[in-house]
């Protein structure tokens, strides 16, 4: 028999668990890991001897910002051509479009593929209200797998820069106008280096003609002969 000091056992209160842990952390890891291959290795952008690698950085995980999305297929995966940082064109197959809702309001991206190349990952470039603020002016990208149905998951935490974010020795895909969403998207990767971030894509090509211009200026300089001066009229 008990004695009357002695307490009843308490039940163990369960542990609460976040339903997102797993995904947290799993997003989380895969930051980690990309962070890891742009310090160390040759095919990183961060190779060159000029760049120094300060971590990539990035919007808070926001788990909301992973949304369904409804694809339409465009009919016969039409060719079209997307303007590129070095102001050419990069050709890719128009699959059609994906359509989701967040806070109430309805978006619309067009997804594009890039060749046999890319094997079964699908191209979703796009701009949103933070571009040239936040994030990268000329836009970010999203890799999605192809499916057989119509559904698709959105994850914008997944969100990356394209290398011509960090230096302009790479040839990189702008956004088609189509993909503007009127959102601002506070997740995935944020602009690299705010001082050199053009706030569009017509910025980014301004800024590069800009800079052709200026090297052949100091090529033509570098070129002309120096002349002797002309002997004054009363020498």
């Amino acid at each position: 028999m008990p004695s009357r000091n002695s307490q009843a056992p308490s039940r163990r209160a369960k542990p609460s668990k976040d339903p997102n842990a797993a995904y947290l952390q799993e997003v989380g890891k895969g930051r980690e890991l990309k962070d890891r291959f742009m310090a160390t290795q040759p095919e990183s952008p961060f190779s060159e001897a000029s760049l120094s690698f300060q971590g990539l950085k990035y919007f808070p995980i926001d788990p909301t910002w992973r949304v369904s999305a409804r694809f339409r297929e465009s009919p016969g995966s039409e060719e079209v051509w997307l303007r590129t940082s070095q102001d050419g064109h990069a050709s890719m197959r128009r699959l059609g479009e994906l359509s989701f809702q967040r806070g109430g309001k309805s978006h619309a991206l067009l997804l594009f593929h890039a060749g046999p190349q890319a094997g079964n990952v699908a191209f979703l470039p796009f701009r949103d209200l933070t571009s040239g603020k936040e994030t990268y002016g000329p836009g970010r990208y999203l890799n999605l797998e192809l499916q057989e149905g119509p559904s698709y998951e959105l994850d914008f935490n997944q969100a990356f820069n394209p290398y011509c974010a960090y230096t302009s020795g790479y040839e990189c895909p702008f956004p088609p106008v189509e993909n503007d969403l009127r959102a601002a998207v506070r997740a995935g990767e944020k602009v690299y280096d705010p001082k050199n971030n053009p706030s569009s894509p017509q910025e980014a090509i301004r800024l590069l003609t800009v800079r052709f211009r200026e090297r052949m200026a100091s090529r033509k300089l570098t070129a002309e002969p120096t002349r002797a001066p002309k002997p004054s009229a009363g020498g």
